[in-house]
């Protein structure tokens, strides 16, 4: 099983959305609800460019990736928001010695407090946004976790929420769970959709 985080694992969208409007705010800029959806599920160096060019800022693309992730890791660290059903059954994979990876385009000093909620141990693998060379929608980041725990990724369930992270399980052969959360997901060939992960067993998982 591999994982995204954001807005499958956890419902931290409102929080990355509520950074990016403080720091419009701060720079006396303007930030709508579609700048925020436009980003979602993106590779965070492509979300830094995205602000720093609608908001006409001075500091780099990667420095205003740390401005965002001051933001959320704060507020992370007060309040995990786990997704419906999202940890029960990531918990249940683990008991029953299903093994699991992290996917995400989050940086690891993001990842490692919502880790701090879960037993260790719980992902065997973790990909992270500053791992790669290339971010979601492209394969990179899925192909990497699957052959860190010794398995095709044809052979790989996803769960993911957003069309960026779908089309790039997706195109790393996997079988891909769509939860939408924020944003719409389209149809696709190796794509199930279900609207809540509540209920959802390692056994219904198999099946797919």
């Amino acid at each position: 099983m591999l994982w995204d985080m954001d807005g499958t694992l956890v419902d931290t969208e409102p929080y990355w959305m509520a950074t990016e409007t403080a720091i419009a705010e701060e720079h006396g800029g303007t930030w709508t609800h579609e700048d925020a959806m436009s980003l979602v599920g993106n590779d965070l160096l492509t979300s830094g460019r995205y602000i720093k060019d609608r908001l006409g800022l001075d500091q780099s693309p990667e420095e205003v990736v740390e401005l965002l992730l001051d933001g959320v890791v704060a507020k992370v660290r007060h309040a995990v928001p786990w997704c419906a059903g999202s940890r029960e059954l990531l918990l249940a994979l683990r008991k029953a010695g299903v093994p699991c990876g992290l996917v995400t385009m989050s940086y690891e000093r993001f990842v490692a407090p919502i880790l701090e909620h879960l037993p260790p141990e719980t992902f065997r693998v973790i990909v992270t946004g500053d791992m790669v060379s290339q971010g979601k929608p492209h394969p990179e980041a899925y192909l990497t976790a699957a052959a860190a725990l010794g398995v095709d990724a044809a052979d790989c369930v996803a769960i993911e929420d957003s069309p960026t992270g779908a089309r790039s399980a997706e195109s790393a052969g996997c079988r891909v769970l769509v939860v939408p959360n924020h944003v719409p997901v389209p149809e696709g060939p190796q794509r199930v959709f279900r609207d809540t992960l509540e209920g959802l067993t390692p056994e219904d998982l198999a099946a797919l």
